[in-house]
């Protein structure tokens, strides 16, 4: 991609290589990290391209204000605040950088699991407040599991790479992609998913299909009381029935980097007793939304970008 005169805007936090790289290419960089919706509705006409994160969303209405936009570099993976066929209509190129990530994810997923197996952050809890508990804190060992995987991209496929040396049988599910089984990694259906998995964790973006993906009817398909376990997108889970699967027994416990509504400060009456009711119960586990947001991937998520868009 050839360079022209136009400004550059990066809309949320990005690794300082980032703006140092485009202003070594010509490139006028504007870096407005916390700029809102409407500041940049009066503003993006100026720039040839944007960099995005989950910050501010991209709409239909946005864009048409965007006459000079010829790119929109997502920062990391998912597209569900851009109005993808929008943009494109008006010739504008869509990029993500999910492959900068996928790692990062795919370990934190591996943490979380482990964490939850051999109860480390609760009886870490424990010991802080002068209890030292060995039999009800004996952990259980994820060799010999069987890992339901549900979105089998970048992250999922990834997560699945990293059991390879824990002596497990993967379960993959993915409507979109076939033909990926190989040796300990079996491509099955969503139903022999939730009949013989003891952990199960979704890797899927948020769309219209998947939102709420993860809901009643998904938990009570449960058999084997697995882990549920969620490092893609709040939405795709429905949060009542995970803690109705939580309190009835059909899962045995959660890992969870994302939620509903991530806006702690915002929550409502509602929303504030059900996240109350998730972090009394030592069988979950809830980080916020940092799975992917590792010191390397910051960096190579900028990395990929760029070189996605030829700059």
């Amino acid at each position: 991609m050839s360079k022209v005169d136009n400004k550059i805007l990066i809309t949320a936090p990005a690794h300082e290589w980032l703006p140092s790289y485009l202003k070594n290419k010509g490139y006028q960089v504007e870096y407005l990290p916390n700029i809102s919706y409407d500041e940049l509705t009066n503003i993006i006409g100026e720039y040839e391209g944007i960099f995005i994160t989950t910050r501010v969303k991209i709409d239909a209405e946005i864009l048409t204000k965007a006459n000079q936009l010829k790119w929109i570099a997502r920062l990391g993976s998912g597209m569900e605040l851009v109005d993808v066929p929008a943009a494109e209509k008006k010739g504008i190129l869509c990029v993500s950088s999910p492959e900068g990530n996928r790692l990062a994810v795919a370990e934190h997923a591996l943490g979380l699991l482990l964490g939850l197996l051999h109860k480390i952050p609760s009886s870490a809890d424990e010991v802080k407040n002068g209890q030292w508990i060995r039999a009800a804190n004996r952990g259980t060992e994820l060799s010999g599991k069987v890992v339901g995987i549900i979105g089998y991209g970048h992250t999922g496929s990834t997560f699945a790479q990293l059991l390879a040396p824990f002596n497990v049988k993967v379960l993959a599910h993915d409507k979109y992609k076939k033909g990926f089984a190989n040796g300990y990694i079996h491509e099955v259906s969503l139903k022999t998913i939730l009949k013989e998995a003891n952990i199960i964790s979704l890797h899927l973006p948020l769309t219209e299909e998947t939102h709420f993906y993860a809901n009643k009817g998904f938990f009570s398909a449960c058999e084997q009381q697995p882990i549920f376990m969620s490092t893609c997108r709040g939405k795709v889970t429905e949060l009542s029935a995970l803690i109705d699967a939580l309190h009835n027994k059909k899962i045995s416990g959660a890992a969870l980097d994302v939620l509903e509504n991530e806006k702690i400060d915002s929550l409502n009456s509602f929303e504030q007793q059900q996240l109350n009711t998730l972090l009394k119960n030592p069988q979950v586990i809830i980080t916020p939304h940092i799975a992917g947001y590792s010191h390397e991937s910051y960096l190579r998520m900028a990395q990929i970008a760029v070189q996605k868009l030829g700059i």
